[in-house]
């Protein structure tokens, strides 16, 4: 009995001696492109660009242990959406599923460019009701900290954009309502 007891006293103290010296991995979402999107976190009120009337609220999270973005889309007259986003490390860029209160899906992808991210997909009639599009969104930080979401549309695969949209996202001076 007392050589089984000294054996298992033994093997613990390997296991747990083996145990600290095993280096703990970096977290799965750590890596620089993972951060690419961190300018967009933060409560926001959003305006038309170069306008004064506010439109909505934005709530931009990072979740789970920084593998995504989420954005909680609050507008302040009509239905609301949000749109959760990842970096994908293999394939070097950006993934956004984009959802709506209209029914909208919409599969964006794209990456940072060094200057600002560019997400593109196809959205199902953004352009008016059969009027389907290509949409390209570029997200850019200025020095003041807003951030520019500036949307562009093509029905031509991409030869020719006209704006779609152009919003300025401002720290929020108001706590956000809670999403539903």
């Amino acid at each position: 009995m007392k050589t089984a007891a000294f054996l298992l006293t033994g093997l613990l103290l390997t296991a747990g001696s083996a145990a600290a010296q095993t280096p703990t991995p970096a977290p799965a979402c750590a890596t620089p492109g993972h951060r690419q999107f961190d300018f967009w976190v933060g409560s926001w009120d959003v305006y038309p660009t170069g306008q004064d009337k506010q439109v909505a609220r934005s709530l931009i999270e990072r979740l789970y242990n920084g593998c995504a973005i989420r954005e909680n889309w609050m507008p302040l007259s009509g239905g609301g959406g949000g749109s959760l986003n990842n970096y994908l490390a293999g394939e070097n860029g950006w993934r956004q599923t984009w959802l709506d209160s209209s029914g909208a899906r919409v599969e964006f992808k794209g990456g940072w460019n060094g200057q600002a991210m560019v997400l593109t997909g196809m959205w199902a009639g953004v352009i008016g009701p059969g009027q389907d599009a290509l949409v390209r969104m570029t997200y850019t930080k200025d020095a003041q900290g807003w951030v520019r979401q500036f949307g562009e549309a093509s029905q031509d695969g991409g030869k020719t954009w006209t704006v779609n949209f152009d919003l300025t996202y401002k720290p929020s001076v108001a706590a956000a309502p809670p999403v539903s």
